[in-house]
């Protein structure tokens, strides 16, 4: 795994703010520690039923550049670009992951989109979690786990748009609040040359119509 600056890091409740104007970032640099953090992530590279999903680009279907798993309750069926997700049942780490992430937002979560990023060839484009499903103004709570990668946020109505690019190190928790959805895009770029994977987990609700 990638070597970490911030190894000597303790687990803390602290969030750093970041100015965002209209939206909610906050950043918890370090919620379990390495020890911890390394554990839940081998865990859940072993355990969990990844799959390889696919979206029809151009008239012809090609495979998304990342595995992923959904899961959470079983009423919390989801979907984005044409891909309809049912839910896997609540795994014991993930529930774990998700008891710390509850603690430190005071929210609870129905659902979570868990992403494995096997090296710095897979990706996630450009995109905001707007979809009906998720409401008008969603929390979403993103934790890594693996090697550390760079996260780009732009602005989505201006022009020129502003730009933000956060760290997200092993064992991170990462929360996006208020209008964010609406007003941002975001994504976790190619990063040439990087060996190491990365699991995302995205903790979300489903509120239904």
């Amino acid at each position: 795994m990638q070597a970490n600056l911030f190894d000597d890091y303790e687990p803390s409740g602290e969030a750093i703010r970041h100015s965002i104007g209209n939206a909610q970032l906050l950043e918890y640099p370090q919620i379990v520690d390495q020890a911890q953090a390394t554990q839940m992530f081998e865990r859940l590279i072993a355990d969990i039923p990844w799959q390889q999903e696919h979206l029809r680009i151009a008239g012809k279907l090609r495979a998304i550049p990342r595995l992923q798993c959904w899961m959470g309750d079983s009423a919390s069926e989801y979907g984005y670009s044409g891909v309809r997700l049912a839910p896997c049942p609540w795994h014991e780490t993930v529930k774990t992951i998700h008891d710390r992430v509850a603690d430190l937002s005071g929210r609870t979560f129905n659902s979570v989109l868990i992403n494995y990023y096997r090296n710095g060839q897979d990706s996630v484009a450009w995109h905001a979690d707007d979809e009906t499903e998720l409401g008008d103004t969603p929390v979403i709570a993103s934790v890594s786990l693996g090697a550390e990668r760079i996260f780009e946020l732009k602005q989505k109505h201006q022009t020129p748009a502003k730009k933000i690019k956060l760290l997200l190190r092993h064992g991170s928790l990462l929360i996006m609040g208020g209008t964010m959805q609406q007003h941002w895009l975001h994504q976790l770029p190619k990063e040439k040359g990087l060996l190491e994977a990365r699991i995302n987990l995205t903790f979300r609700n489903i509120v239904g119509e």
